[in-house]
């Protein structure tokens, strides 16, 4: 399989058994934080959304709770008539710090595999994408918890899942430290890795054959941007569908409070969590909050993959440039 994001004198050429040309690292960790926190901007209401009804009605039977959130746009429109304009932003601090780590992490390895050739085997895409996905995965986790508890935070009213009332995102890092130590800033962390290995190795995956596949047909012209927006349009697709139920128990798992012995209250790992979502809710409340995911993770993904694929091609002509 030919790179994701090949250098612009190669777009065309999609058989070449020539490896990729390799960024200097901390460059392409740059480009790939750069790529999704832009897109993070744009979709972080998005992603307030999807926390709050993902927390709704957990660990009760569907008809038997209050619904504050009955749907996407329904849920944008309570946020910000209840918490302003600056509600549907919440948690976007903390949201850019695990963009910037996860993404700059998870992105940089995978070009790094990419341009020593491991994906270019059998699987080696989505093997590549899956470890890349759990390194970024742990390495940014505490502030995924920082986030969710953030987003999750509104007044009464509407209010649903534990609510931590943190002062902001400093306060919200000092009390989760001085409450648990540094072993609770990764509480939550054993959700967190298996829903970004799927996410990612789905997405950079799909991106990957997608965008060749795309290249080929020549639906387009060689070096356009719409090679990479339509492959980013069917990964995000194939992303939402795999990632959502790691997405539901990812969220109760980080946003569930703690005992005295800083144990989760309500759930005791990933498994536990699975099992109870599904005794008490159904199959399907492993796909609460699918719309919002949807919205969100399928313009991220194009966003983000489309950033990070023309910043690349930039940064590849300006090597070539200077060679």
């Amino acid at each position: 399989m030919t790179s994701p994001i090949p250098p612009l004198s190669q777009a065309t050429t999609v058989t070449s058994p020539q490896l990729p040309l390799a960024l200097w690292p901390p460059l392409d960790f740059a480009l790939g934080a750069l790529s999704c926190c832009g897109a993070c901007v744009f979709t972080n209401p998005l992603e307030v959304v999807k926390t709050r009804l993902q927390l709704q009605g957990e660990l009760r039977a569907r008809g038997t709770y209050q619904r504050h959130y009955r749907g996407v746009v329904q849920a944008l429109w309570v946020v910000g008539r209840t918490d302003g304009l600056r509600g549907l932003q919440k948690g976007l601090s903390a949201g850019l710090l695990y963009q910037g780590m996860m993404n700059g992490v998870r992105l940089g390895f995978y070009s790094y595999c990419d341009a020593v050739g491991v994906t270019a085997a059998p699987g080696g895409s989505l093997m590549s994408g899956a470890i890349a996905g759990a390194l970024g995965a742990f390495i940014a986790s505490p502030a995924y918890l920082v986030k969710t508890h953030l987003q999750a935070q509104t007044v009464e009213a509407i209010a649903v899942g534990h609510q931590h009332n943190h002062q902001g995102v400093s306060s919200a890092f000092a009390n989760i430290y001085w409450r648990e130590g540094v072993v609770g800033l990764w509480r939550g962390v054993n959700g967190a890795v298996p829903r970004v290995m799927v996410g990612s190795a789905t997405q950079l995956a799909t991106f990957s054959s997608t965008k060749e596949w795309v290249a080929r047909l020549q639906w387009y012209s060689p070096n356009s941007w719409l090679v990479a927006l339509t492959a980013a349009c069917i990964s995000g697709v194939a992303v939402t569908i795999t990632m959502t139920p790691f997405d539901v128990i990812s969220t109760r798992l980080y946003n569930q409070p703690v005992d005295e012995h800083h144990s989760g209250r309500l759930y005791q790992g990933f498994s536990d969590c699975l099992v109870k979502v599904c005794r008490t809710e159904g199959v399907l409340g492993l796909y609460k909050g699918m719309g919002p995911v949807f919205f969100r993770l399928c313009p991220h993904t194009i966003l983000s993959m489309l950033f990070w694929d023309l910043m690349r091609q930039r940064a590849f002509q300006d090597v070539q440039n200077q060679s």
